[in-house]
């Protein structure tokens, strides 16, 4: 990112900021967010994001933005899988091992079916 020098470099990458958010919240886009703290890398989320970004490109899903974030916060329940689906509630599931992560993207993500074994209640 470049240095910001004046007022109107600041408003150039507030609309800069302001699109990428815009194209996040599209209606119909799908958000997969992996919880990669410590503990989720520990409990296993690297074996589970590689079975997502595997079941995407088998399974051609488009559309699909997979993001990491730190710790969650529930470390017991790692590894922690987050699914945003347009403007629909944020879906936490817990225990995602790289099966449950597969049958996510299918039922959750392709089917719009929630998961309901590994949902967390938060």
């Amino acid at each position: 990112m470049s240095t910001i020098k004046s007022l109107e470099d600041l408003k150039n990458a507030r609309e800069e900021a302001l699109k990428k958010r815009e194209l996040k919240a599209t209606s119909g886009a799908v958000q997969v967010i992996v919880g990669m703290g410590t503990c989720g890398i520990a409990a296993g989320a690297r074996d589970t994001m590689k079975s997502i970004l595997d079941t995407i490109e088998k399974d051609s899903i488009n559309g699909v933005i997979v993001t990491q974030t730190g710790c969650i916060g529930l470390c017991e329940k790692e590894p922690i899988v987050q699914v945003v689906i347009g403007e629909a509630a944020k879906v936490t599931y817990g225990k995602v091992t790289p099966e449950v992560a597969k049958t996510i993207l299918l039922e959750h993500v392709g089917n719009g079916k929630v998961v309901s074994d590994h949902v967390l209640n938060i």
